[in-house]
């Protein structure tokens, strides 16, 4: 059994302006187009796609990693609007305790553009969970993203990095009312999970006029009655633009929301009158020629960093404790995989003294006639405990040393001395 890596393929706000890391956004059908490519793959045996708004990240457990990375790259391409070449300049490839330390780092938010964001668990769980239901995560995966989840939590309920604006939407919000006075009109575009944190953040700000526009009128009714706003469908954008002093959009739609002529009609029909427009959608809900207009203020996603960047100025020391807490978190993971590449070697052992020991007996079996079945049972338990006994320390010390990095040399030793079977030298 050839020996399996971990490794982790994509790009981020830290290597990719949003420009790039829209194109390779992964949608849902993406998402699952990308796994199921993967799936045929023989270099790939599991796969776990991640994209938000910060980052498309494809994991994979492999024994032929290069080969596999080859082909995350092509999933990524194959399945977003981004080409080869783009890709290559932005993407980074990570392998096991690397890539092991980038999720559980991302997980914790400590890769987040906002340090402390409470978003990405659940988008964490949510890429686990589709890698679930398309058959793409198996043991190795599920056991780094379990973990991943368990780390990111501890990080959160021990340190105090969710202190300050902790979301892309709350850095939005601290934006918006900061840029605007407190009787502002605030659209929000979409009634997804990041339009629902706006709106809820925007109501314990005290904003007392919140209109939610979304393409499905429901679910801007759903949440305009929970924020105390109003809700319209996306055939009143432009009137509702032509009242907003603030808009704020967080669609999950593959394509521009807001066009430049709308907005410019809604600035020209309020001569005198700023319009502050955030858009914190990947891909971007606004044309970017729409910050040519006057009167206009755009901010996309990237514009954030500086604001996230003071806000985590308070939260270093947070920060390195969190570090420190994912740095145990991958000694313990690497392992707890380094024991794996011993595992079968032990097994192989433990079952050829098995072999031995009841062959042994079964040579003695004319010769144990006589004995009585406790004394059966004492000679049986004897054999076996000697057995036991015999392997204890030689197993303990090879699984040791995998743990060490220095288990190869041991199996081989163990496979050479025991004549044990090829395909179990882990």
């Amino acid at each position: 059994m050839s020996e399996r890596h971990l490794l982790a393929l994509g790009l981020s706000h830290k290597t990719a302006p949003v420009e790039q890391r829209e194109k390779a956004a992964l949608a849902g059908a993406g998402a699952r187009g990308a796994l199921r490519r993967l799936l045929d793959d023989v270099s790939v045996d599991e796969a776990v796609a991640l994209s938000t708004c910060n980052r498309t990240e494809i994991y994979a457990a492999t024994a032929d990693p290069a080969s596999a990375e080859r082909a995350l790259h092509g999933a990524i391409v194959e399945n977003s609007r981004i080409d080869a070449d783009e890709l290559a300049c932005a993407s980074y490839a990570l392998r096991d305790e690397r890539a092991v330390r980038q999720l559980f780092r991302v997980t914790s938010s400590l890769d987040s553009m906002v340090v402390g964001e409470s978003e990405i668990q659940g988008q964490v769980k949510g890429a686990w969970e589709l890698a679930a239901e398309e058959g793409a995560s198996g043991p190795l995966l599920n056991r780094l993203f379990q973990r991943a989840l368990e780390v990111g939590k501890r990080v959160r309920t021990d340190t105090l990095l969710s202190s300050g604006p902790t979301s892309v939407p709350a850095v939005a919000v601290d934006m918006a009312c900061r840029a605007t006075n407190p009787g502002a009109r605030v659209l929000v575009i979409g009634a997804g999970s990041m339009a629902e944190t706006t709106a809820r953040s925007l109501g314990a700000r005290g904003v007392a006029e919140i209109t939610i526009a979304n393409r499905s009128p429901g679910g801007a009714h759903r949440l305009a009655n929970d924020v105390g706003g109003q809700a319209v469908g996306f055939d009143a954008l432009g009137r509702e633009l032509t009242r907003a002093d603030v808009v704020i959009s967080a669609t999950d739609a593959p394509h521009v929301i807001l066009d430049r002529e709308p907005v410019r009609r809604a600035i020209e029909s309020r001569p005198g009158q700023r319009m502050v427009i955030i858009d914190i959608s990947v891909p971007r809900d606004v044309d970017d020629s729409v910050a040519e207009l006057p009167g206009a203020a755009l901010y996309d996603i990237d514009d954030l960093e500086r604001v996230v960047e003071a806000s985590l100025n308070g939260r270093r020391l947070e920060a390195e404790r969190g570090e420190a807490l994912v740095d145990d978190a991958v000694r313990v993971f690497t392992e707890w995989r380094a024991g794996l590449a011993a595992a079968p070697a032990v097994r192989a052992l433990r079952e050829r003294a098995e072999d031995i020991r009841l062959a042994e007996l079964a040579s003695a079996a004319a010769r144990l006639d006589g004995l009585s079945p406790e004394d059966r049972a004492h000679v049986e338990a004897l054999t076996r405990g000697i057995v036991q006994k015999i392997l204890h320390e030689p197993t303990v010390r090879l699984t040791d040393a995998a743990k060490r990095g220095d288990g190869g040399r041991h199996v081989e030793a163990l496979v050479e001395l025991f004549d044990l079977p090829p395909n179990d030298r882990g």
